[in-house]
C-alpha cells in the first residue's frame, strides 16, 4: 500500500511538473539576463521548436512586423547562447527614441526554445519595469505577440507535417494494395500452373506405365521374331547345301 501511494504521488508530481512546463509556453513574463557582466531586466517567453527555428522566425517576424533587423550570427543549441542586436534602431511601438534592441535565444530542451528580449536607450540606460514601465510593457507586448505568432506557425507546420505523413501513408497503402493484388494474381496463376503440372504428371505416369507394359510385350515379340529369323536362316542354309 505504501509503495502504491508513493507511485501515485510520483505520477502526480510528474504530471504537475509537465503541466507547469506547458503553462510556461507562449506566456511572456518579466525576468532578467546576464549581459555585459550585469543583470538586465528582460522579457522571456518559451515557444515550441528548436532554437534555430525560433531564431529564424523571430528575426523574420521582427523585420516584417516592426522593421527591426537583428544582427549576430551564431550556432544555437542546448547550453549555447548568442545575442542578436539592432543598435540605435527606431522602434516606435516601444519608444519614440532610438533604442539598442537585444535578443537572446536558448534551448531549455530539444523541443522548446526561450526568447529573452531586452533593450536600452544607450550603454547605461537599459529598460526595466520600474524606471521605464511603459517601454518595458511594450517589450512584453511585443514578445507576447511573437509568442502568439510562433504558436500559430508551429501549429500550421504540425498540420502540414501531419498532412504530408497522411499522404505518404495513403500512397504506401495504395502501393501495398497493388502489390498484394499482384501477388494474389501471381499466386492464383502459379496454383493453376501447379494444378496443370500435376495433371500432366498424372498423365505422364499413366503413359509411362502403359509404355512399360508395351515394352514387355515388345521384348517378347522381339524374342519370338529372333527365333523365327534364326529358323529361317537355318532352313536357308540347309537348302544351300543341297
Amino acid at each position: 500500500m505504501k509503495f502504491l501511494f508513493s507511485a501515485l504521488l510520483l505520477v502526480s508530481l510528474t504530471t504537475l511538473s509537465f503541466s507547469e512546463a506547458r503553462a510556461q509556453l507562449y506566456d511572456a513574463r518579466t525576468s532578467s539576463v546576464n549581459f555585459e557582466k550585469k543583470e538586465r531586466a528582460a522579457v522571456k517567453v518559451q515557444v515550441e521548436g528548436t532554437a534555430a527555428w525560433a531564431r529564424d522566425f523571430w528575426q523574420s517576424w521582427l523585420k516584417d512586423t516592426y522593421n527591426i533587423r537583428l544582427k549576430g550570427d551564431g550556432v544555437f543549441g542546448v547550453g549555447k547562447k548568442d545575442v542578436l542586436v539592432a543598435k540605435q534602431t527606431p522602434a516606435s511601438s516601444v519608444s519614440g527614441k532610438l533604442i539598442d534592441f537585444y535578443s537572446l535565444i536558448t534551448s531549455p530542451s530539444d523541443t522548446t526554445s526561450e526568447l529573452s528580449v531586452f533593450a536600452a536607450f544607450g550603454p547605461d540606460t537599459f529598460l526595466n519595469p520600474d524606471k521605464t514601465p511603459t517601454e518595458f510593457a511594450a517589450l512584453r507586448s511585443m514578445s507576447q505577440s511573437f509568442a502568439g505568432a510562433a504558436r500559430l506557425k508551429a501549429y500550421k507546420e504540425k498540420i502540414a507535417e501531419a498532412e504530408k505523413q497522411l499522404k505518404e501513408a495513403e500512397k504506401e497503402k495504395e502501393r501495398l494494395e497493388k502489390e498484394r493484388t499482384s501477388l494474389d494474381a501471381n499466386t492464383t496463376s502459379n496454383l493453376a500452373r501447379i494444378e496443370a503440372l500435376k495433371q500432366t504428371n498424372i498423365s505422364n505416369a499413366l503413359k509411362s506405365r502403359e509404355d512399360s507394359v508395351k515394352l514387355v510385350t515388345n521384348a517378347q515379340q522381339m524374342d519370338l521374331r529372333k527365333v523365327q529369323l534364326q529358323k529361317r536362316r537355318d532352313r536357308l542354309s540347309a537348302l544351300d547345301r543341297k
